[in-house]
């Protein structure tokens, strides 16, 4: 709920500001924003962003019974895409790749298991509609990500996987000058399940389910 709440709030500081200047409040001598039209959605465009992610992962001994677990850790990265302006509805796509830390450890006697999500990507559509310099978007499509599998028992021993799924969320993007804009966005990734073998004892073989969410800002140059 605290996660979710710094969200929120993140997307409602856009809004205040967007409105702002619709309103004129800004004279025109603020750096952070400026007049822009509304056509000034259409291009492509590259950024960089990074938040938090958070969610569960199942582990499936095999055999036994399958266990959930609690999952965290940052996201890093940048993104590519292009925005096309139908008369106030945007439509556009968007690539992106995260560097990620999102997983969990346990103690298993003396040796530490970790299983986690190292990077991902998604290829997603946008859809929104512009409200002057503010515009709300739906998102959604593509997913992957290499998965890691590691026990520490004095030496360290890591499988990896290549997870693949689908991915959807929301957002709220702001222009803050004629090429610069700077967004909040929530992501659902599912990244599906994958088997990791030859862990040793008493690991051994097992299958991973990757499923989390992602909180992050984000600010894009328009070229």
């Amino acid at each position: 709920m605290k996660r979710l709440g710094i969200m929120l709030s993140a997307i409602a500081l856009l809004t205040s500001a967007g409105h702002a200047a619709d309103l004129g409040w800004n004279s025109g001598a603020s750096p952070i924003y400026s007049p822009t039209p509304a056509s000034g959605w259409s291009g492509f465009y590259a950024g960089v962003s990074g938040g938090y992610g958070f969610g569960s992962q199942t582990v499936q001994p095999a055999p036994g019974a399958a266990a959930t677990n609690n999952t965290g850790g940052w996201n890093l990265g940048g993104q590519v895409g292009y925005n096309m302006d139908m008369g106030g509805f945007i439509i556009g796509a968007e690539g992106d790749l995260q560097w990620a830390n999102v997983g969990y450890s346990e103690a298993l006697g003396a040796d530490t298991f970790r299983t986690g999500i190292d990077f991902y990507g998604t290829l997603r559509g946008r859809a929104g509609m512009a409200f002057g310099q503010v515009m709300p978007y739906v998102t959604g499509g593509l997913a992957a990500g290499r998965g890691t599998a590691s026990l520490d028992n004095g030496v360290v021993t890591t499988q990896s996987a290549t997870h693949m799924g689908w991915t959807a969320g929301i957002g709220l993007e702001a222009q803050a000058t004629e090429n610069i804009t700077i967004k909040a966005e929530y992501l659902y990734v599912d990244l599906g399940t994958q088997t990791y073998n030859n862990l040793p004892a008493p690991v051994g073989n097992i299958d991973v389910s990757q499923r989390f969410s992602v909180v992050r800002a984000g600010i894009n140059y328009k070229f």
